[in-house]
């Protein structure tokens, strides 16, 4: 029985809400440029992570790794920023929620990260 890779599971939960948080923004409040940055490195998370599975080397895999980590800590930017500027509440559940994923999926990933750098 193959385990599951949690990073992967999360990575693509999380780009599913930030392809309907970004439908949402643009229907219903009308956003359409913060909105699509958000998409671009909400959904580039789990597309850099599943090509750090394929990675050549353990530098391959750390480097691409990086690259979804960095993509992770903009996600959380933007989500902050749409916060700030009024878009999404926190005191919605959803955005709540969405904000933890964010943050669990930066400490996942910065920990994969640092294990194998040590491992190398």
């Amino acid at each position: 029985m193959k385990q599951e890779n949690i990073i992967l599971s999360k990575s693509f939960e999380f780009s599913v809400r930030i392809v309907k948080l970004y439908k949402y923004l643009c229907d219903e409040k009308k956003e359409y440029i913060l909105s699509k940055q958000l998409l671009r490195c909400g959904t580039s998370i789990g597309a850099n992570i599943n090509e750090a599975q394929a990675g050549q080397s353990k530098n391959d895999f750390i480097s691409k790794m990086s690259i979804a980590s960095k993509e992770a800590r903009e996600a959380k930017y933007w989500v902050d920023l749409l916060i700030a500027t009024g878009y999404l509440s926190i005191d919605d559940s959803h955005v709540k929620s969405l904000v933890n994923d964010i943050e669990e999926i930066v400490k996942l990933i910065t920990s994969i990260v640092k294990s194998t750098q040590a491992n190398k």
